[in-house]
C-alpha cells in the first residue's frame, strides 16, 4: 500500500463499518463515526459512560482525514504511513476481526499474474418467531463483472490465501465501487430471503394473533368492571413483550468481510461452478 492508496483503504474501512460519508474529495474524506468506531478511535470513554448514565444517546464524532499531500494544509487530520492514527485503525481492524484484505498465493514464478478483486461479506441472518434460528451466509461479489456467488467462504476454502501479495502478482482495480457492490448484495439478499419458506412466520403470526385476542379480552373485562387505573399501561407493556416474543421478524448482521484478490484461473473456475 502506497500513500495514494490510503484514501481507498479508508473508504473501504468506513463503508464496511457503516459510517456515513459526509464529503469526499481526492485524498480527503469526512465521515460520521458509529458509536463503536468512536469508542475505538476517539479515546473518550468518559463521554460515552456519562451519556449512558444520564440516559441519553451519544453523538458520534465527525472526522476528516487527509491523505493527499497537496491538501495537507486544509482543515482535517493528516494521515500517512507511520502516523499513530493509521496504526490505530490497523489495530482496530485486528481487534474487530471485521475486515481483511487477502491475496491468493498463486505459486507462479517469474510470470506477472493479475489478481481479480472480490468483495466478500459474511452475514448472520436471525429468524425470530416462536423459535429462533440463525443462518450464516457468505456472499462474494466480483468487482469487475458483478457476478455473485454463495456460499463464498466454503467455495474458496481449498485456496491458499495470505495477507501479503505474492511475488509477480498485481491487483486489478475494481470497476464496481464498494458502495454499489453493497447495494447489489442487499438486493441479492432480499431475493434470497423472499425465496425462503415462510411457514415459520405464518405460524408465529397466527400464535401472536391468538394470544393478543386473549390479552384484549382479559383487559376488556377490567374495562367493563371500571377497573381502568394502571391497567392501560400494563396492557401496553404486555403487548410490547408479546410482540418481542412472537411477532415474526428477520434480523441481519454483518459479521465480517473484506477484499479477496483471486487469480483469473481461480475466478474462471468459481464462475463455472
Amino acid at each position: 500500500m502506497k500513500q495514494h492508496d490510503i484514501h481507498h483503504f479508508l473508504r473501504k474501512y468506513f463503508d464496511l463499518n457503516q459510517c456515513p460519508v459526509i464529503d469526499e474529495q481526492n485524498g480527503k474524506i469526512t465521515v460520521r463515526l458509529t458509536e463503536e468506531l468512536d469508542r475505538l478511535l476517539m479515546n473518550r470513554p468518559f463521554y460515552w459512560e456519562y451519556m449512558k448514565k444520564i440516559g441519553r444517546q451519544g453523538e458520534p464524532a465527525v472526522i476528516t482525514f487527509i491523505s493527499n499531500p497537496e491538501l495537507k494544509e486544509e482543515e482535517g487530520e493528516w494521515i500517512h504511513f507511520g502516523s499513530p492514527r493509521l496504526h490505530q485503525i490497523f489495530d482496530s481492524l485486528l481487534s474487530q476481526g471485521k475486515y481483511t484484505v487477502v491475496y491468493e498465493q498463486t505459486g507462479t514464478k517469474g510470470q506477472n499474474t493479475p489478481l481479480i478483486p472480490w468483495l466478500v461479506t459474511n452475514i448472520k441472518i436471525s429468524y425470530k418467531g416462536r423459535q429462533k434460528k440463525d443462518e450464516v451466509l457468505s456472499i462474494g461479489l466480483h468487482l469487475i463483472n458483478g457476478a455473485i456467488l454463495k456460499p463464498f467462504m466454503e467455495i474458496i476454502n481449498p485456496i491458499q490465501m495470505d495477507t501479503a501479495i505474492a511475488d509477480y502478482c498485481y491487483t486489478i482495480s475494481p470497476l464496481i465501487r464498494v458502495q454499489s457492490a453493497y447495494t447489489r448484495m442487499v438486493r441479492f439478499l432480499e431475493t434470497y430471503l423472499k425465496e425462503k419458506d415462510t411457514e415459520w412466520a405464518k405460524e408465529a403470526f397466527d400464535e401472536y394473533q391468538a394470544e393478543k385476542q386473549l390479552l384484549d379480552h382479559f383487559y376488556s373485562v377490567y374495562q367493563e368492571k371500571g377497573e381502568k387505573e394502571g391497567k392501560e399501561t400494563r396492557f401496553e407493556e404486555e403487548l410490547v413483550q408479546l410482540k418481542k416474543r412472537l411477532m415474526p421478524c428477520i434480523q441481519i448482521e454483518v459479521v465480517n468481510g473484506g477484499m479477496f484478490y483471486l487469480s483469473q484461473h481461480t475466478t474462471d473456475h468459481l464462475l463455472s461452478l
